[in-house]
């Protein structure tokens, strides 16, 4: 059950309506948004920060997935691991892919620059005092410093909100397996949602 008190779209301030378009959104859509209208600047100032970095990306649409679905897994953010985002589905992924974020290092339909971007990814999650010169100089040889950045940026991104969303626990709209806190849970194997964007 969620922690903390989801506001239905036409209690929301009036500009953070208008800039999500909440009234086309699904509530998962909607997503933390729900929460954040309590505390309407600074959900207005998230938006506007998300929304940059989502309007400016030049990564793949599909990387950004996979190391969002990665990040999610290493988060436990139950309502981050049960979307995908169409946008990334349209730019190739599959649920195979997502399998195999299981383990990445050994998957034959990731590509050598999707497999370095998720242990960027795995590390600034999960140790990122470990990340050194090793781990940049293996970044550059798929990618531009400028494209360095933006993953970086959209891995912190994911880590944070991920994190918050995880500590919030709303998870009561998704799929069943995603609702069984018995264990911990996969964005690979369950049943997924796909949401605009």
């Amino acid at each position: 059950m969620t922690r903390l008190s989801k506001l239905p779209a036409e209690q929301w301030d009036a500009d953070l309506r208008d800039l999500t378009r909440a009234e086309e959104a699904t509530p998962l859509e909607q997503g933390l948004l729900r929460i954040m209208a309590h505390a309407p600047e600074l959900a207005k100032a998230l938006v506007a920060f998300g929304g940059t970095l989502w309007r400016s990306h030049t990564l793949p649409r599909r990387l950004l997935e996979l190391v969002r679905l990665r990040i999610a897994f290493h988060n436990q953010c139950r309502s981050c691991m049960a979307i995908r985002y169409q946008s990334a589905v349209d730019d190739g992924l599959t649920e195979g892919m997502v399998c195999s974020l299981e383990k990445p290092h050994e998957a034959p339909d990731l590509s050598a620059a999707e497999k370095v971007a998720i242990a960027y990814a795995d590390l600034s999650a999960n140790d990122h005092f470990s990340i050194g010169d090793e781990t940049f100089a293996e970044l550059r040889q798929h990618y531009t410093e400028a494209e360095i950045v933006e993953l970086g940026m959209f891995i912190a991104y994911f880590i944070g909100y991920g994190r918050l969303g995880a500590a919030w626990d709303m998870t009561e709209e998704l799929p069943q397996g995603f609702q069984d806190k018995s264990a911990n849970a996969a964005p690979w194997g369950q049943e997924s949602v796909r949401v605009r964007g």
